[in-house]
Formats: structure tokens, C-alpha cells, sequence
């Protein structure tokens, strides 16, 4: 008995071995299955919440958007430019269902279009209504005797408000409005031809003409709180040559030089050139070369001529010859600290007069400015100058400047003015200037 219930032990041993070995497989399965399940219901469960935390920012981001446009429209009509017209903005497709799990694309090349198949914005839009907009203002205050000047103590002599904007991409438009104690003027307004064929840049518009250095500068970015004698005695002052007409410029290809050739017509209606005849024009021309002469220094040289009508008579003429010269040395390492510039500027005036021999007149300046730290300018000038309807009367002086830049957007300066008249009269002035700035004012001819 007892060896047959050993035996039946044995056998049941090894049934229940086979039975555990011929299962080891299914439960590995099974186990797998349900790994499997988890995963997906943790991968759909992921999406639904990324599904639903991008609708919530695009909710957010439409709502924003609708909040700026209505604050815009409500901006514009009470400028009284009437509502703003939106143009329809393409439907968003719909999100995808949160119940379906997306499929993974198969990795493989991607399909680049060709550029010329890109969307293109309409011509003209960029800047439509946003143009580079500033203003800049000049105070200037006087002190001390000057018999020959009626300058106030305290003045702001000017705003200028600033509107630039690319037009389309063949154009671009400058508008400088100049306000003063005399009123309200266009200073400059302007069309630019940028895309011509040929290498021709062509303005067209009132703009300050291409005369020398001084000539083509606004009163905020001479680097003195007024303007040589020579300026004011043969180039009509403030003002200048400033007049409607066309410019052409182009630059003349070649291996030592920067070099550009302009040429301009005006209709002869500034301070130095005035006639009544609309055939009677006044011209101007101007060759300048640009070299670097090390990797921190430069030189600038130019030469100028403008010749035209004035309103002495039909047959009387003005013609002025300019030549200048600007050095300028700025260290690449030190280029915030240190600074030097040096420029000179001879003019030759040739004028008729009625009944009377010809007025020759000649008149310079010359000018040095060092920066000495980050922002601190010092320099003098030197002033001698004949007067254009009278040759034999000689003004000269001398002036000294500090200036300071607080920041980019505005400049402190004190200047000590020595002038000697051809009376036989000295005139000793201080002057002090403060310019600000609101928004990047665009930049001039340097």
C-alpha cells in the first residue's frame, strides 16, 4: 500500500509540473495584454489634457485679441479717423476629437515648397498704420551781449516730428515737420526710389540739399548750439538751401574709394536762390569720396557747387563753390570711450548785383570734438567769414563746447561764443542747449 501511494504521489508531482509549465506561457501573455491596456488608457488620458490646456490658451489669445481691436477702434474714433476696418481673418480649423488617439506620422523626407509658391503680403502694407514716428526738441538759452543778435534768453527754437515708413518695396517716404516761434513748416518731405535699375537713388520732394556738410544737417544733430559764420553769411543761415525739387545720386564703382556723384534741381525758392519765374531754376552738385584709412580712422572729402537765380534781377546770379573735409578716428576697442572728429568746411561766394561790380566773398570754419569718457564730448571751433553783398566786411570768432549725453535719447551742452563783427564790435555769449528725443529719430546724412 504504501509503494502504490508513493507512486500516485509521484505522478501527481508531475502532472501539476507539466500543467504549470504549459501555463508559464499564457499568463506571460496575459500579463502583457494588460500592460498593454494601461498605457493607452494613460497615453489618451495625456492627450485629453493637452487638447484641453490648448484650447484654454487659444481661448485666452482670441479674447486678447478681440480686447486690443476694440481698444484700437475706440482710440481711432476719437482721433476722429472713424472705426477701424478688419479684414476678415481665415477660419482656425477645428481641434481634434479628445476621444481619438492621434497617429504618430512615419518619419521621412519633408516636402519644402518653392518660394516663389509662399504667400507674398501685399505691396505696401508693412507700415500702414505704423510709421517710425519721434519727435526731437531743441531749447537753447543765451546769456551775455550780442548787439547784432535779437536771441532770447530762454527759447525752445524747435520740434521736429519725425514720420519715415517704407511705401511699397520699390519706395520709402520721410516727413520732417519743424515747429518754431515762427511757426509751422515742412522741413523735409521727401520720396525715396530705392530699386531703380542701375544703381540711381532718386528723391523727389522738399529736402535740404546735398551743399557742403552743414547745409545738409537739422538743428538737433549740429554738434554746436548754432551754426558757423560762414553759414549764416554766405548758405542763408538756418534755413540753407532747402527747396522742392528732384535729386539723383549714384554711386561710381571703383577699387580705392567710396565714391558718389549727385546732382539736383530745385525751383528756386530758399533763402539764397529766390525767383518768380518758373523757368528760372537753381541747380546743385556735389562729388564725395569716402576711405578708410586704418580699421579705426576715415577721411571724407567732398566738393560742391550750386549755382541760380536771385531776386536782384532777371540776369543776376548766385554761384557758390564748396570743398570739405571730415577726419574722424574711433578705436574698435575703446569705440564707446574715445572719439576724435575733426572737419573743415571753405566756401567761395560769387554774386551779381544790380548796377554794381560783382560781390566776391570767401568764408571757413574749422572744427575739432574729442570724447574723453563714455559720455563726455569737448571742442572748439574757428569762424572767419566775409559777407556776401559786401566783400570788404570780415566776421570772425572762436567758440568752446562741452557736451554731455545722459542718455541716447537726450544731450546737455554749454558753449562760450566769441564773435568780432566787421563794425569793429565783439560780441561774448554763453550758451546752453538741451535736446530730447521721444522715439527713434531716424538718421540723417552724416
Amino acid at each position: 500500500m504504501r509503494t502504490w501511494s508513493g507512486f500516485r504521489n509521484v505522478v501527481v508531482v508531475v502532472v501539476v509540473g507539466f500543467a504549470v509549465v504549459g501555463l508559464c506561457p499564457t499568463l506571460g501573455q496575459a500579463q502583457t495584454t494588460v500592460t498593454k491596456v494601461v498605457s493607452a488608457q494613460a497615453a489618451e488620458v495625456a492627450v485629453r489634457e493637452e487638447l484641453d490646456r490648448l484650447r484654454r490658451e487659444f481661448d485666452l489669445l482670441r479674447a486678447d485679441y478681440g480686447q486690443r481691436l476694440a481698444d484700437l477702434e475706440r482710440r481711432l474714433a476719437a482721433l476722429g479717423s472713424g472705426p477701424l476696418l478688419v479684414p476678415p481673418v481665415p477660419l482656425v480649423p477645428p481641434l481634434p476629437d479628445a476621444t481619438a488617439v492621434p497617429e504618430v506620422p512615419a518619419v521621412g523626407p519633408v516636402a519644402v515648397e518653392p518660394a516663389s509658391a509662399a504667400p507674398q503680403a501685399p505691396a505696401g502694407r508693412t507700415n500702414t498704420f505704423n510709421p517710425d514716428t519721434s519727435v526731437v526738441a531743441n531749447f537753447v538759452a543765451a546769456a551775455g551781449h550780442n548787439p547784432f543778435s535779437d536771441q532770447p534768453s530762454f527759447q525752445l527754437s524747435e520740434a521736429e516730428l519725425s514720420f519715415r515708413s517704407v511705401v511699397d518695396p520699390y519706395a520709402r517716404a520721410d516727413l520732417y515737420l519743424a515747429a518754431s516761434p515762427e511757426g509751422l513748416e515742412v522741413e523735409e518731405g521727401f520720396l525715396t526710389f530705392t530699386s531703380l535699375p542701375g544703381n540711381w537713388l532718386v528723391k523727389m520732394g522738399k529736402m535740404r540739399a546735398q551743399f557742403g556738410k552743414v547745409n545738409t544737417l537739422h538743428t538737433h544733430a549740429m554738434p554746436t548750439a548754432d551754426r558757423p559764420l560762414v553759414t549764416d553769411n554766405l548758405v542763408g543761415g538756418e534755413e540753407g538751401i532747402s527747396d522742392s525739387g528732384v535729386s539723383v545720386s549714384r554711386l561710381l564703382p571703383n577699387d580705392l574709394l567710396f565714391l558718389e556723384a549727385t546732382g539736383e534741381v530745385f525751383a528756386g525758392a530758399s533763402s539764397v536762390f529766390e525767383t518768380d519765374q518758373r523757368s528760372r531754376l537753381n541747380y546743385v552738385g556735389r562729388l564725395r569720396g569716402y576711405r578708410d584709412l586704418t580699421e579705426s580712422s576715415n577721411l571724407d572729402i567732398g566738393g560742391s557747387v550750386a549755382w541760380g537765380p536771385t531776386s536782384g534781377g532777371e540776369d543776376l546770379n548766385r554761384r557758390l563753390i564748396g570743398v570739405d573735409a571730415t577726419f574722424r578716428y574711433r578705436p574698435l576697442r575703446r569705440a564707446i570711450y574715445q572719439r576724435f572728429q575733426a572737419r573743415t568746411e571753405l566756401i567761395w561766394s560769387r554774386l551779381d548785383l544790380p548796377r554794381a561790380p560783382q560781390a566776391k566773398a570767401f568764408g571757413f570754419y574749422a572744427l575739432a570734438e574729442y570724447q574723453f569718457a563714455r559720455r563726455w564730448y569737448i571742442g572748439s571751433r574757428v569762424d572767419r567769414s566775409q559777407r556776401a553783398f559786401d566783400a570788404a566786411s570780415q566776421d570772425s570768432g572762436g567758440s568752446v563746447f562741452l557736451s554731455f549725453w545722459p542718455s541716447e535719447f537726450s544731450q546737455l551742452r554749454g558753449q562760450y561764443r566769441m564773435t568780432k563783427y566787421a563794425e569793429g564790435r565783439r560780441a561774448h555769449e554763453i550758451l546752453f542747449q538741451l535736446s530730447f528725443g521721444i522715439g527713434a529719430h531716424g538718421a540723417h546724412v552724416f
